[in-house]
């Protein structure tokens, strides 16, 4: 039950209601009324206890729900912080690539017998400049994948 579930997780934590509800933005008598199942929060009140919690809203409103969030929190000088893991390789294969695609392009546009001959030296059976394309698009797709699930 919702009522329960606020008042184990307020509790845990180690706050008063009236210091919960100080941090959700309401009224100590709301906390009482909402532990005591004679009201209930609204939406915005739900995403705010949700995101303090560290808990999903599957959670709070479910009653056969995991729990907690996903992300992975990291704690410096009590501070709470997401770990972005994946972020630096993606962006450093991101940049990687879309250097790549700025420098061949340079190369196509100022001097287009030096590309001719990087596609003729080509170990590859498949043109030397699609080559290179396609390994720096991959590149910026894969970089930009990596940046996006760090953010999650």
């Amino acid at each position: 039950m919702l009522s329960e579930k606020i008042y184990t997780l307020r509790r845990k934590s180690g706050l008063s209601q009236e210091q919960l509800a100080e941090i959700i933005g309401v009224s100590r008598q709301a906390i009482s009324k909402w532990e005591g199942g004679l009201s209930l929060p609204e939406s915005e009140k739900l995403i705010a206890i949700s995101e303090y919690f560290h808990v999903t809203l599957d959670y709070l409103l479910k009653e056969d729900a995991d729990g907690i969030q996903k992300t992975e929190q990291k704690t410096v000088n009590g501070q709470s912080f997401k770990s972005h893991e994946g972020m630096p390789l993606g962006i450093i294969t991101c940049v990687a690539g879309i250097i790549g695609l700025v420098i061949w392009g340079l190369i196509s546009i100022l001097s287009p017998p030096m590309s001719s001959q990087i596609s003729e030296s080509s170990t590859i059976y498949i043109d030397g400049n699609g080559v290179f394309l396609v390994i720096c698009t991959i590149a910026v797709i894969c970089g930009a994948s990596l940046i996006l699930r760090g953010k999650k």
